[in-house]
């Protein structure tokens, strides 16, 4: 790899206002860049999903089932994390959910302190989202209220799944089982943990960084497609803040009851338990990273020594060997001998 770099500032000035905003931003705000990537992140998945989740319900009330169907919010919510990873991962870090912020600090040495801000943020963009969406739809989404007072089915239909409060509220089916409720959400909720720590995973050689926004998609996807009809909320970011906007429209009445605790909580300790299984399992701390991850991160420790948000050596065992040509993997390799070569003669 050549040690020369061109960066975006050569091949594309910036006015002189964007200059001073890139060091401000680099030096005294940078935890405010990371923490508004976090909640764009959930922007784009949430705004996503309840789009295509308002046409689905408004459209099913009103007797007009072509403008949406569960295959269309699944799609929509798969689309929406694909946006989310594609564009704010390389700031944040790409967490969009307080379970992967969680797992992160137990697995990865994720800081406490920026944990409890993404998870502020997570909860807020997902809260702000829901808002956004409830006033692009409020004219439909009443007249679709006006429809089940017309037809008698306002109290068992507007706090459910398929009501207007349904497009951003999770709520389950009356009679439902809770205990197999919160089953669906559990095992659902590790598979889609053990999708994400596995495209996380660096040594993961059938994973290169641009394929993971998809991989995560069309898990969340699936969650849609095949569980979501039990119920299935997958993200405390989206729970939350969508009961938390019900609540504030429509009052009390909104919060979903017992079943509230499962769909906020539940996807913690699932993602806990996929990144622990897939820690033990799956992964291996003496693997050799891929080169496409090799490149991925050098661009990474590049930018953060550049602008001094790591002291210089960050990440020292992507830095080319001085002065020869050898990669990364052929370095790695040669460690793992010579400290074989060493337990032998001690032996």
């Amino acid at each position: 790899m050549s040690s020369s770099k061109i960066l975006l500032s050569d091949i594309a000035p910036r006015p002189r206002w964007m200059t001073s905003w890139e060091r401000l931003k680099h030096k005294e705000l940078h935890w405010l860049v990371e923490v508004v990537a976090e909640m764009m992140g959930v922007f784009l998945y949430v705004y996503a999903g309840l789009g295509a989740t308002a046409a689905f319900v408004v459209g099913t009330i009103g007797g007009n089932d072509g403008i949406g169907s569960l295959f269309t919010v699944g799609f929509a919510y798969a689309i929406g994390v694909v946006f989310a990873i594609s564009l704010c991962a390389a700031t944040s870090g790409g967490h969009f959910n307080p379970a992967v912020t969680i797992s992160s600090v137990i697995y990865r040495d994720f800081p406490k302190r920026k944990a409890v801000r993404y998870i502020i943020a997570q909860v807020l963009a997902g809260y702000i989202t829901c808002l956004i969406v409830y006033v692009q739809w409020k004219d439909l989404l009443v007249g679709a209220e006006k429809i089940l007072i017309e037809k008698g089915l306002y109290d068992s239909v507007m706090f459910s799944s398929g009501g207007p409060a349904g497009v951003f509220g999770l709520y389950v089916a009356p009679g439902m089982n809770l205990a197999r409720v919160f089953m669906n959400e559990f095992v659902t909720d590790f598979l889609i943990g053990l999708v994400i720590w596995g495209t996380l995973d660096p040594t993961n050689q059938m994973v290169p960084p641009a394929a993971a926004p998809w991989l995560v998609g069309m898990a969340y996807g699936l969650a849609v497609w095949g569980y979501s009809p039990t119920a299935i909320a997958a993200n405390t970011a989206r729970d939350v803040g969508g009961r938390l906007m019900v609540i504030t429209i429509w009052g009390l009445k909104a919060s979903g009851g017992r079943y509230a605790a499962i769909a906020a909580l539940t996807n913690i300790p699932a993602t806990v338990f996929a990144a622990t299984v897939y820690e033990l399992f799956l992964g291996s701390a003496t693997r050799t990273l891929t080169a496409h991850h090799i490149h991925f991160l050098r661009a990474h420790k590049q930018y953060y020594e550049d602008n001094k948000l790591a002291p210089y050596g960050y990440l020292e065992a992507l830095n080319p060997r001085c002065g020869q040509s050898e990669s990364f993997e052929s370095g790695i390799g040669e460690k793992v001998r010579d400290s074989r070569i060493e337990t032998v003669s001690q032996a």
